[in-house]
């Protein structure tokens, strides 16, 4: 054997085996985080019963070891827009790993970042330029950055209960306390109430504003302004030389059953606007800064300045696949018609229960991004036991129902906020009546058992002793 042989045949032996070492340790997979990751996060999941272990997914399903399905509502906070492992987005991907392109040589212009922005704009009309970064919170810490130093204005302005990132500029905009607590100093940011034009025009008459962050349809609450506030608030942020960015990261391509929410209100011409999450078809971060022709040129404004903004795995080769599969897909298979047609069905059907139950205050949202709320019961029984959860904690009921939908129902759900009686539904834009019906079928037993003083109730009392033991 030569030494050439010898050394492949030992490289070979030593060739990493992924297959095996989660065969091997998957079972670990509680233990490694809790004492090398975020200890909290499975501690979390053990006290509500969401400690589950999930073999494969596909579609909008998941499936445990037994062979169960679970229904997701949540896609992974909005990531899994075309679902798990779609098959254009899983070849795209396969296909440009074979390729072997030349990728991030970071000194020659590749054509796929090209392609993908072409792509993006055509959805945009009125915008003209792309910066591709990793993330939501990068592409709103872009779209920051553009905005000061355009305008040459220290301030931005953000709306209460807003969530843009965790990252210190996006955090900087972040609505809610319990996010920014212990962080301090941020950046000289200011919070304006949603709706509210003379707040907004108060700020902008100081003279120092770049420019208002807002998301369309708050991920917090899933929130909108009254009709008419963005379009109205616009004109104003332009008056007054300021800057209207439009936070798409969770509510852009289709969520809301158009391209971007803020296509649901005429005139409405955001001057940048971030996108993330959907676009990665679920397999490699990306997030996009887009934004009009002279603010790019402003920023990138000479030789000198070619990479004041960049990203060293910004327009990696594996993104740009991933991101103009997704692209490719929902002009296909009509998926923003199908958020349409889904969303209104849900919708409407949960929203048929608020006569039928209590508890239930309001159901409200667009497209396939729908709140459900609830609120202080009518009758004496109930409004004690709503009593008890409210004084240990807000937001206990709507846990109290997200918790059976999994365990009962194999549905996955979220509490859209803290101190909110909120659950958000953000399925992927995939799913069609026979999930509408799992899902209103499961919703309906879950709230008839909550106001029958069933089992729910003994969950609530854990959720109770676990809130006053962390107070």
């Amino acid at each position: 054997m030569t030494t050439a042989e010898s050394a492949s045949e030992s490289s070979q032996a030593g060739e990493f085996d992924l297959g095996k070492l989660l065969a091997e340790r998957g079972a670990e997979r509680y233990e490694l985080h809790t004492r090398y990751l975020n200890h909290q996060l499975p501690r979390m999941l053990h006290t509500i019963g969401f400690d589950k272990v999930y073999e494969r997914a596909e579609g909008a399903y998941f499936w445990d070891a037994d062979g169960n399905d679970y229904l997701d509502m949540l896609a992974g906070f909005g990531v899994m827009g075309l679902g798990r492992h779609h098959p254009v987005v899983r070849k795209a991907v396969h296909d440009v790993l074979d390729a072997q392109l030349a990728d991030l040589t970071r000194f020659d212009c590749q054509p796929l970042p090209g392609l993908l922005a072409e792509k993006l704009l055509a959805h945009s009309p009125h915008l003209d330029r792309v910066f591709f970064g990793n993330s939501g919170t990068e592409a709103v810490e872009g779209a920051l950055k553009f905005a000061r130093f355009v305008t040459g204005r220290p301030r931005i302005l953000y709306c209460a209960h807003a969530f843009h990132g965790l990252t210190t500029g996006s955090l900087s905009v972040n609505g809610e306390s319990g996010f920014r607590d212990g962080f301090a100093p941020l950046l000289p940011d200011t919070a304006v109430p949603l709706g509210d034009l003379d707040a907004l025009e108060r700020e902008l008459k100081k003279g120092d504003v770049a420019a208002l962050i807002v998301e369309p349809i708050q991920g917090k609450g899933v929130l909108t302004g009254p009709p008419g506030w963005l379009r109205a608030a616009q004109e104003l942020l332009h008056r007054h030389k300021a800057l209207l960015i439009a936070d798409e990261v969770q509510t852009g391509l289709g969520r809301t059953g158009d391209f971007y929410a803020y296509q649901h209100e005429d005139g409405v011409e955001p001057d940048l606007v971030c996108v993330a999450k959907a676009l990665s078809g679920g397999y490699v971060p990306v997030g996009a800064t887009i934004g009009k022709d002279w603010i790019f040129k402003k920023v990138y404004s000479s030789m000198d300045r070619v990479l004041v903004h960049s990203a060293s795995f910004g327009s990696n080769a594996q993104a740009m696949a991933a991101g103009l599969a997704v692209l490719s897909v929902m002009e296909n298979e009509q998926i923003v018609a199908n958020v349409r047609a889904t969303g209104e069905r849900l919708r409407s059907r949960l929203a048929a229960l608020t006569d039928r139950y209590e508890m239930l205050a309001e159901v409200r949202g667009r497209g396939l991004m729908i709140g459900i709320e609830f609120g202080r019961p009518k009758s004496l029984k109930l409004r004690s036991r709503w009593a008890m959860l409210q004084a240990a904690r807000k937001g206990l009921f709507a846990q109290m129902v997200v918790v059976p939908l999994l365990q009962r129902h194999r549905i996955l759900t979220q509490v859209s906020g803290d101190h909110m009686e909120v659950i958000k539904l953000i399925p992927p834009l995939i799913i069609g009546e026979r999930e509408v019906d799992r899902f209103v079928d499961a919703f309906t037993a879950v709230m008839d058992d909550a106001h029958n003083g069933g089992l729910v109730w003994d969950f609530g009392k854990t959720l109770v002793k676990q809130a006053v033991a962390n107070r």
